[in-house]
Protein backbone atom coordinates (compact mmCIF):
# COMPACT_ATOMS: atom_id res chain seq x y z
CA UNK A 1 0.00 0.00 0.00
CA UNK A 2 1.42 3.37 -1.03
CA UNK A 3 0.30 6.00 1.45
CA UNK A 4 0.70 9.63 0.44
CA UNK A 5 -0.13 13.06 1.75
CA UNK A 6 -1.49 15.48 -0.80
CA UNK A 7 -2.98 18.87 -1.45
CA UNK A 8 -5.91 19.07 -3.88
CA UNK A 9 -5.22 22.23 -5.84
CA UNK A 10 -8.79 23.12 -6.80
CA UNK A 11 -10.46 22.49 -3.44
CA UNK A 12 -7.54 23.23 -1.13
CA UNK A 13 -8.07 19.87 0.58
CA UNK A 14 -5.00 18.46 2.36
CA UNK A 15 -5.22 14.85 3.41
CA UNK A 16 -3.56 11.48 3.65
CA UNK A 17 -4.56 8.99 1.00
CA UNK A 18 -3.71 5.73 -0.70
CA UNK A 19 -2.50 5.72 -4.29
CA UNK A 20 -4.39 3.21 -6.43
CA UNK A 21 -3.10 3.40 -9.98
CA UNK A 22 -3.83 6.90 -11.31
CA UNK A 23 -6.17 7.71 -8.43
CA UNK A 24 -5.93 8.65 -4.76
CA UNK A 25 -8.43 7.42 -2.20
CA UNK A 26 -8.44 9.95 0.67
CA UNK A 27 -8.22 8.70 4.23
CA UNK A 28 -11.37 8.84 6.37
CA UNK A 29 -11.59 12.28 7.96
CA UNK A 30 -8.20 13.09 6.45
CA UNK A 31 -6.40 11.21 9.21
CA UNK A 32 -3.87 8.40 9.10
CA UNK A 33 -3.53 7.24 12.68
CA UNK A 34 -5.88 5.84 15.31
CA UNK A 35 -8.56 3.40 14.21
CA UNK A 36 -7.64 3.67 10.53
CA UNK A 37 -4.17 2.34 11.26
CA UNK A 38 -5.07 -0.10 14.03
CA UNK A 39 -7.66 -1.83 11.87
CA UNK A 40 -5.24 -1.88 8.93
CA UNK A 41 -8.13 -0.78 6.76
CA UNK A 42 -9.04 2.05 4.45
CA UNK A 43 -12.40 3.51 3.66
CA UNK A 44 -13.81 2.57 0.28
CA UNK A 45 -16.58 5.10 0.72
CA UNK A 46 -14.41 8.16 0.12
CA UNK A 47 -14.47 9.65 -3.35
CA UNK A 48 -11.40 8.98 -5.45
CA UNK A 49 -9.35 11.91 -6.78
CA UNK A 50 -7.24 11.77 -9.95
CA UNK A 51 -3.55 11.81 -9.09
CA UNK A 52 -3.00 14.42 -11.80
CA UNK A 53 -5.19 16.90 -9.88
CA UNK A 54 -3.13 16.89 -6.67
CA UNK A 55 0.30 17.90 -5.46
CA UNK A 56 2.10 15.32 -3.33
CA UNK A 57 3.55 16.85 -0.17
CA UNK A 58 5.78 15.34 2.51
CA UNK A 59 4.03 12.13 3.63
CA UNK A 60 4.94 12.68 7.30
CA UNK A 61 4.62 15.45 9.87
CA UNK A 62 6.57 13.92 12.76
CA UNK A 63 6.98 15.10 16.32
CA UNK A 64 10.67 14.27 15.91
CA UNK A 65 13.20 13.03 13.36
CA UNK A 66 15.71 10.63 14.89
CA UNK A 67 18.80 10.19 12.72
CA UNK A 68 21.53 7.58 12.80
CA UNK A 69 25.07 8.64 11.96
CA UNK A 70 27.85 6.43 10.54
CA UNK A 71 25.63 3.42 9.96
CA UNK A 72 27.51 2.43 6.79
CA UNK A 73 31.21 1.66 7.23
CA UNK A 74 32.30 3.12 3.88
CA UNK A 75 30.53 6.41 4.59
CA UNK A 76 32.23 6.69 7.99
CA UNK A 77 35.55 6.01 6.27
CA UNK A 78 35.04 8.64 3.54
CA UNK A 79 34.55 11.30 6.23
CA UNK A 80 37.53 10.02 8.25
CA UNK A 81 35.40 8.94 11.20
CA UNK A 82 35.64 5.75 13.27
CA UNK A 83 32.66 3.40 13.41
CA UNK A 84 30.65 3.78 16.62
CA UNK A 85 30.26 0.82 18.96
CA UNK A 86 26.55 1.56 19.33
CA UNK A 87 24.14 3.64 17.22
CA UNK A 88 25.17 7.29 16.99
CA UNK A 89 21.93 9.26 17.29
CA UNK A 90 21.10 12.90 16.65
CA UNK A 91 17.90 14.86 16.09
CA UNK A 92 16.93 16.88 13.04
CA UNK A 93 14.36 19.68 13.36
CA UNK A 94 10.89 18.70 12.05
CA UNK A 95 10.69 22.16 10.47
CA UNK A 96 13.39 21.03 8.01
CA UNK A 97 10.95 18.70 6.21
CA UNK A 98 9.90 19.36 2.62
CA UNK A 99 8.15 17.13 0.11
CA UNK A 100 8.88 15.86 -3.38
CA UNK A 101 9.66 18.45 -6.07
CA UNK A 102 10.24 21.18 -3.50
CA UNK A 103 13.52 23.10 -3.43
CA UNK A 104 16.45 22.49 -1.11
CA UNK A 105 17.72 25.94 -0.14
CA UNK A 106 21.46 26.48 0.25
CA UNK A 107 21.93 28.87 3.18
CA UNK A 108 24.41 31.72 3.08
CA UNK A 109 26.02 30.39 6.27
CA UNK A 110 27.40 27.29 4.52
CA UNK A 111 29.77 26.73 1.60
CA UNK A 112 29.52 22.92 1.64
CA UNK A 113 26.01 21.46 1.61
CA UNK A 114 25.86 17.76 0.79
CA UNK A 115 23.20 15.15 0.04
CA UNK A 116 22.73 11.98 2.09
CA UNK A 117 20.23 9.56 0.57
CA UNK A 118 18.64 7.25 3.14
CA UNK A 119 15.84 4.85 3.97
CA UNK A 120 13.30 6.53 6.24
CA UNK A 121 11.26 4.52 8.76
CA UNK A 122 7.80 5.86 9.66
CA UNK A 123 6.54 4.76 13.07
CA UNK A 124 2.91 3.62 13.16
CA UNK A 125 2.31 2.70 16.81
CA UNK A 126 3.59 4.13 20.07
CA UNK A 127 6.86 2.37 20.88
CA UNK A 128 8.42 2.66 24.32
CA UNK A 129 11.06 0.47 25.96
CA UNK A 130 10.71 -2.43 23.53
CA UNK A 131 12.17 -5.63 24.90
CA UNK A 132 13.83 -8.68 23.41
CA UNK A 133 10.46 -10.38 22.91
CA UNK A 134 8.94 -7.44 21.03
CA UNK A 135 9.02 -7.34 17.24
CA UNK A 136 10.18 -3.79 16.39
CA UNK A 137 8.77 -3.99 12.85
CA UNK A 138 5.28 -4.39 14.35
CA UNK A 139 5.53 -0.71 15.31
CA UNK A 140 6.32 0.47 11.78
CA UNK A 141 3.73 1.95 9.43
CA UNK A 142 6.03 1.85 6.42
CA UNK A 143 9.11 3.20 4.71
CA UNK A 144 10.00 6.23 2.64
CA UNK A 145 12.88 7.95 0.84
CA UNK A 146 14.76 10.60 2.80
CA UNK A 147 17.58 13.04 2.06
CA UNK A 148 19.48 14.03 5.20
CA UNK A 149 20.87 17.24 3.69
CA UNK A 150 23.90 18.41 5.66
CA UNK A 151 25.95 21.59 5.87
CA UNK A 152 29.19 19.65 6.28
CA UNK A 153 31.39 22.64 7.05
CA UNK A 154 29.08 23.74 9.87
CA UNK A 155 28.77 20.18 11.18
CA UNK A 156 32.57 19.99 11.50
CA UNK A 157 32.82 23.49 12.97
CA UNK A 158 30.13 22.97 15.60
CA UNK A 159 31.18 19.39 16.53
CA UNK A 160 27.53 18.55 17.32
CA UNK A 161 25.07 18.22 14.43
CA UNK A 162 22.05 20.42 15.15
CA UNK A 163 22.80 23.49 13.03
CA UNK A 164 24.37 21.63 10.10
CA UNK A 165 21.41 19.27 9.82
CA UNK A 166 18.40 21.44 10.62
CA UNK A 167 18.18 24.37 8.22
CA UNK A 168 14.75 24.75 6.67
CA UNK A 169 14.39 22.42 3.64
CA UNK A 170 17.20 20.10 4.83
CA UNK A 171 14.96 17.03 5.15
CA UNK A 172 13.23 16.14 1.87
CA UNK A 173 10.93 13.13 2.39
CA UNK A 174 8.67 11.11 0.09
CA UNK A 175 7.13 10.67 -2.33
CA UNK A 176 5.11 7.98 -0.48
CA UNK A 177 5.13 5.66 2.51
CA UNK A 178 5.30 2.05 1.29
CA UNK A 179 3.84 -0.44 3.77
CA UNK A 180 4.48 -3.72 1.95
CA UNK A 181 8.26 -4.10 1.95
CA UNK A 182 10.86 -5.37 4.40
CA UNK A 183 13.73 -2.99 5.27
CA UNK A 184 16.49 -5.58 5.61
CA UNK A 185 17.98 -5.59 2.09
CA UNK A 186 16.85 -2.65 -0.06
CA UNK A 187 18.98 -0.77 -2.57
CA UNK A 188 19.45 2.95 -1.80
CA UNK A 189 20.79 5.21 -4.55
CA UNK A 190 21.34 8.95 -4.97
CA UNK A 191 21.80 10.77 -8.26
CA UNK A 192 22.71 14.40 -8.86
CA UNK A 193 21.84 15.69 -12.32
CA UNK A 194 21.33 12.05 -13.35
CA UNK A 195 24.88 11.10 -12.27
CA UNK A 196 25.04 8.22 -9.79
CA UNK A 197 26.66 9.35 -6.54
CA UNK A 198 25.57 6.82 -3.91
CA UNK A 199 24.64 3.15 -4.08
CA UNK A 200 24.29 0.85 -1.11
CA UNK A 201 22.03 -1.77 0.40
CA UNK A 202 20.36 -1.65 3.78
CA UNK A 203 21.87 -5.08 4.47
CA UNK A 204 25.19 -3.21 4.77
CA UNK A 205 24.01 -1.23 7.80
CA UNK A 206 26.08 -1.74 10.94
CA UNK A 207 22.86 -1.48 12.96
CA UNK A 208 19.80 -2.85 11.11
CA UNK A 209 16.35 -1.30 11.29
CA UNK A 210 14.83 -3.63 13.95
CA UNK A 211 17.77 -3.04 16.27
CA UNK A 212 17.56 0.73 15.74
CA UNK A 213 13.86 0.87 16.63
CA UNK A 214 14.37 -1.17 19.80
CA UNK A 215 17.43 0.87 20.78
CA UNK A 216 15.79 4.25 20.21
CA UNK A 217 12.57 3.22 21.99
CA UNK A 218 14.58 2.60 25.15
CA UNK A 219 15.89 6.18 25.03
CA UNK A 220 12.82 8.11 23.92
CA UNK A 221 9.20 7.26 23.20
CA UNK A 222 8.49 6.92 19.49
CA UNK A 223 5.08 8.34 18.59
CA UNK A 224 2.96 7.49 15.55
CA UNK A 225 4.28 9.53 12.65
CA UNK A 226 7.81 9.86 14.00
CA UNK A 227 10.59 9.38 11.48
CA UNK A 228 13.88 7.50 11.74
CA UNK A 229 16.64 8.31 9.23
CA UNK A 230 18.74 5.16 9.10
CA UNK A 231 22.07 6.43 7.76
CA UNK A 232 23.60 6.95 4.34
CA UNK A 233 25.92 4.92 2.09
CA UNK A 234 29.25 6.25 0.85
CA UNK A 235 29.39 8.78 -1.98
CA UNK A 236 28.09 12.02 -0.45
CA UNK A 237 28.93 15.09 -2.53
CA UNK A 238 28.39 18.82 -2.62
CA UNK A 239 25.17 20.32 -3.95
CA UNK A 240 25.17 23.45 -6.08
CA UNK A 241 22.40 25.84 -7.07
CA UNK A 242 20.59 24.49 -10.12
CA UNK A 243 21.21 20.82 -9.26
CA UNK A 244 18.51 18.17 -9.21
CA UNK A 245 19.03 15.47 -6.61
CA UNK A 246 17.16 12.15 -6.64
CA UNK A 247 17.03 9.61 -3.82
CA UNK A 248 15.62 6.23 -4.83
CA UNK A 249 14.86 3.35 -2.49
CA UNK A 250 13.99 -0.04 -3.93
CA UNK A 251 10.27 -0.77 -3.69
CA UNK A 252 9.32 2.79 -2.71
CA UNK A 253 10.06 5.18 -5.56
CA UNK A 254 12.15 8.27 -6.25
CA UNK A 255 12.30 11.47 -4.22
CA UNK A 256 13.30 14.37 -6.49
CA UNK A 257 14.26 17.88 -5.38
CA UNK A 258 15.88 20.89 -7.01
CA UNK A 259 18.53 23.04 -5.32
CA UNK A 260 18.66 26.81 -5.08
CA UNK A 261 20.74 29.44 -3.29
CA UNK A 262 18.92 31.79 -0.91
Amino acid sequence: MKICRFRHESSGLSSYGVIEGDLIRPAPYGELWGEVLEQNSWSHESKEIPLAEVKLIAPVAPSKIVCVGRNYREHAAELGNPMPQEPLLFLKAPSSIIGPDEAIELPQESKQVEHEGELGVVIGRLARKLGADDDPLHYVLGYTCLNDVTARDLQRKDVQFTRGKSFDTFCPVGPVIETDITPLDLEVTTRVNSELKQRGRTSQMAFPVPMLIRYISNIMTLNPGDLIATGTPAGVSRLEAGDTVEVEVEGIGTLRNTVLRV
